[in-house]
Parts: C-alpha cells; sequence; structure tokens
C-alpha cells in the first residue's frame, strides 16, 4: 500500500495538478506493475481542500467539520480519477475505487473488489478517506493496507524520512532510519496521525516513510533498499 499526499501530485505551491509530478508518480507505479508488485494507491487530497486550511470557515460558522472532511473526501476522489486516468493513458490498468462511489466517478470500494483487481495486475486506487469525516486519509491507508492484506504500507511524503521536530523549521532536526510505534505515539511526531500508528501497531503493519518526491524512490524501497524510517 503507498500512500501519496495530494501535494505530491501538486506544482510548487502544493496546489492542483503538475503534469511533470504527476508524469513522475506514474512512470514509477508503472516500474512497479512491470516487476509484478501488487500496487495499491491511498491519495491525499490536500492540493484542493483540507479542513485544517479552511479552519476559518468553521470558526465563521459557514461549514461544519464534518462537512468540510466530506469536501475534503471527495478532494481525494478528484485526484485518484486523475492518477488512474494517467495510468491507463500510459498502458498501466487502473481504477479509482471510494468510499461513497457512485460509479460514474469511480467504483464503489470494496475489499472483495480491490483483491479481486490487484490480483489481475491492476493499480487500485482507494480514495474517499474511510468514507466518514473526522478521520485522515493516514486512517484510510492503514485500514486499506489491512482490508486488502498488504505486506507493508508506504508513505511518500516531502521530506526524508520521520524527524524528531519539523525539518523544515529546524535545521538540526534528527531523522531516525526505525523508530517503533510507541515512540511515534509517545512523542506525538507529526508525520502520520495517532490513529493510523495504533491502528498499524494493532495489526503490526510495517511503514516505511521516505521522501516521494525523489525520482526513483519508490522502486528503491520496494527493492528493498532502506530510505527513510521504518516504523515496527
Amino acid at each position: 500500500m503507498l500512500k501519496l499526499s495530494g501535494e505530491v501530485l501538486a506544482s510548487e505551491d502544493g496546489w492542483g495538478v503538475n503534469a511533470q509530478a504527476l508524469q513522475q508518480v506514474v512512470e514509477q507505479l508503472k516500474e512497479l506493475v512491470k516487476k509484478g508488485v501488487q500496487v495499491a494507491v491511498v491519495v491525499g487530497g490536500g492540493n484542493f481542500w483540507r479542513y485544517r486550511d479552511n479552519t476559518a470557515l468553521s470558526s465563521a460558522k459557514l461549514l461544519s467539520r464534518s462537512v468540510s472532511d466530506t469536501v475534503g473526501m471527495m478532494a481525494t476522489v478528484m485526484n485518484a480519477r486523475v492518477l488512474a486516468e494517467a495510468l491507463n493513458q500510459k498502458g498501466v490498468k487502473a481504477f479509482a475505487l471510494a468510499a461513497h462511489g457512485e460509479g460514474y466517478f469511480a467504483l464503489n470500494y470494496s475489499p472483495e473488489l480491490g483483491k479481486k483487481l490487484l490480483a489481475e495486475k491492476t493499480v487500485v486506487i482507494c480514495a474517499g478517506g474511510t468514507g466518514n469525516p473526522y478521520f485522515t486519509t493516514d486512517t484510510a491507508a492503514a485500514l486499506r493496507a489491512l482490508e486488502l492484506e498488504c505486506q507493508v504500507l508506504l508513505k511518500g511524503t516531502k521530506v526524508e524520512g520521520v524527524y524528531d521536530s519539523d525539518p523544515n523549521k529546524n535545521k538540526k532536526a534528527k531523522m531516525f532510519p526505525t523508530i517503533s510505534y510507541d515512540e511515534v505515539l509517545r512523542r506525538e511526531l507529526q508525520v502520520m496521525d495517532l490513529t493510523s500508528i495504533v491502528l498499524c501497531k494493532e495489526n503490526k503493519l510495517p511503514v516505511r516513510v521516505f521522501n516521494g518526491r525523489q525520482k526513483g524512490n519508490l522502486l528503491k524501497v520496494v527493492s528493498g533498499k532502506k530510505l527513510g524510517t521504518l516504523i515496527q
């Protein structure tokens, strides 16, 4: 299972979908499929909408948290449909599956359909989060990884791995090559939401966090190279 933030598909300003960024993701996924890897993806929607970026609407009582999260789930469907179409255009079979999918925008997600498509060497792109507000796409990625019986959860981010503080703000931030679930929870590190970490811990699902923007990194990680941080 590969968890991609919406920003990985975006331009440098973090907004929308950038052709070069999308092409890079597609090329890496295509290489994995060529090597016979079964690939499932959960993509975020932060390049279009995220609750924490729009809290002013909630503060002004214009939009409730649950509705804002619903808009965010819709944003993930947009990204999933774009990614699936780009893969299909490049000759890689892919489908967008979504919680509350209505068929036109995405197929309705179910573990059975997802596993069937994976067995057919089709890239499964899971959208719509968990289908419920108050849960992030990190939790959705952990949940879908477990439902689809994935061996590992890979999280591609904009930084090299898990740090003891924000490396964009602290130049002396230390990166962990490995870290336990308990340590992530104790330190309340923000690489993934804590609900997703608990879910992975309880089900012994290892998580590899790496720089998803660096060309070739995804293939290196899947091939066994120890990039980024392993949470286990």
